[in-house]
């Protein structure tokens, strides 16, 4: 520890090794090395002493709308990165539409990168998009750093990003597979979709009718057929269906690299509590039966699903009409995510050690952090410290969104975040903020994988 600047102490340090008390040190924005509780301080180094407020890796979320520029009314850089910082977050990943220009070109991912710079409160990285005329954007945005691809399957609400259809989706991830990348998917099957009962109203049984577990199941079955047939890496976004788990556990257990999130509203909410006209629930996929909740939360214990992220998707209030059919389509809960998943964890035997890997280890594998993640030597020093058993009731007007809608309003969450680190600087303590600190990150380019050969063409 003789190089350290900052040693946090606490009774409570959660590691890859487990929660135990330990002192972190800190020099130069890095971990230098997690020693026990009572080790001796180097001289000049400052102390902090956390009690029994527990030490956390910053949180990493790979799934966030935020929209900026183009529908800066409805999100922004520095509102999102606010609201990450205030709920124990540290790094982002931006998606590349609800944003005008979406980030489909590399002058697009410029533009946004210049939008950002000087508003992160976090780090920022950027996915790009995959669309039916983009295939020879797809190389110069992953050779500009871009973590990855999103594609929709089905529409995606906006015009300014098509969905692709099975002939496109291979052509896309073709492309990707080629240069060792990833593809994120929302996956929603547009034929089961159109075939599905679709009536206007309040009601959020007929909208639930509207967005069937089939539709999800069929567009996975279909992504998982390409990605073995192209030996490529995919994501699956979002997950809802249950239904869909043996499909992805079959094609994981064959060594098709496939990966898979859910969100906090899936684990924490369920359809039989959302009331008739609360578009602030109104999500697609949809938030789902309770039993079909277990499902996923088993899953999540035995390693099915990898991970959860928030699908943070913002709009303004007058979107949110009372007609689900209509509606804008989206949860916000960034400043939440980590109250609402540890409160359901808990309840059902889980531990911080558990809701650690689940948002910031494996969120950061996925996209290639390997500085990020975990509370080791090395790895930045983003942290969150967390009182676990306290609780708060959401309130909407105490939330840094831009748009204060939110699903969990009145809600009683365990878990209150009393500051954030970035870097081993303090950048939020209770409610206070810095002046953004953040950077804008890049893709990590990693050693290719041997491609599997195959004797289909690729198309």
């Amino acid at each position: 520890m003789s190089d350290a600047e900052l040693v946090l102490r606490s009774t409570r340090v959660v590691t890859p090794e487990g929660s135990r008390p330990a002192a972190v040190a800190v020099a130069d924005g890095r971990i230098t090395a997690v020693l026990p509780y009572d080790a001796d301080l180097p001289p000049g180094a400052r102390l902090e002493d956390l009690g029994d407020d527990v030490l956390l890796p910053g949180l990493v979320d790979t799934h966030v709308h935020i929209n900026d520029p183009g529908r800066t009314h409805w999100e922004g850089f520095w509102t999102a990165t606010r609201a990450a910082a205030a709920g124990g977050i540290t790094t982002l990943v931006d998606m590349p539409l609800n944003s005008l220009p979406p980030t489909t070109t590399v002058d697009h991912l410029r533009t946004k990168q210049r939008v950002a710079a000087d508003k992160a409160h976090v780090d920022v990285g950027f996915w790009g998009g995959a669309l039916p005329d983009n295939v020879k954007d797809l190389r110069p945005l992953h050779d500009a750093g871009v973590f990855g691809f999103k594609a929709f399957l089905s529409p995606s609400g906006v015009e300014e990003f098509p969905h692709l259809d099975q002939e496109r989706l291979a052509h896309s991830l073709a492309e990707i597979a080629g240069f060792g990348g990833l593809l994120v998917v929302h996956a929603e099957d547009p034929h089961h979709l159109d075939a599905a009962p679709r009536r206007g109203g309040p009601r959020y049984a007929d909208f639930l009718a509207s967005r069937p577990r089939g539709a999800e199941d069929s567009a996975i079955a279909a992504l998982i057929d390409q990605a073995r047939r192209l030996d490529a890496r995919v994501h699956v976004l979002h997950l809802s269906s249950g239904d869909a788990l043996p499909l992805i556990a079959a094609a994981r257990a064959e060594g098709v690299r496939i990966t898979v999130e859910t969100c906090p509203h899936y684990l924490t909410l369920t359809a039989e509590e959302v009331p008739d006209g609360a578009s602030e629930f109104k999500c697609c996929p949809p938030i789902r039966e309770s039993a079909n909740q277990d499902l996923l939360w088993q899953a999540l214990a035995d390693g099915t699903i990898d991970c959860v992220v928030t699908d943070h998707s913002p709009s303004t209030a007058d979107l949110k009409t009372d007609d689900f059919a209509t509606a804008w389509g989206g949860i916000s809960g960034l400043q939440l995510s980590l109250a609402a998943v540890w409160t359901e964890a808990r309840r059902r035997g889980h531990g911080l050690e558990d809701v650690v890997r689940w948002m910031s280890t494996r969120t950061a594998a996925l996209v290639g952090l390997d500085h990020k993640g975990a509370i080791e030597a090395g790895r930045d020093a983003d942290f969150a410290v967390l009182a676990p058993d306290e609780t708060f009731t959401v309130d909407p007007a105490a939330l840094q969104h831009r748009n204060r809608v939110t699903a969990y309003a009145g809600r009683t969450l365990y878990g209150v975040v009393r500051s954030t680190w970035l870097r081993g600087e303090r950048i939020v303590a209770d409610g206070e903020f810095t002046a953004p600190k953040g950077r804008l990150l890049t893709r990590t380019p990693r050693s290719p994988r041997p491609r599997r050969p195959t004797t289909e063409r690729q198309t």
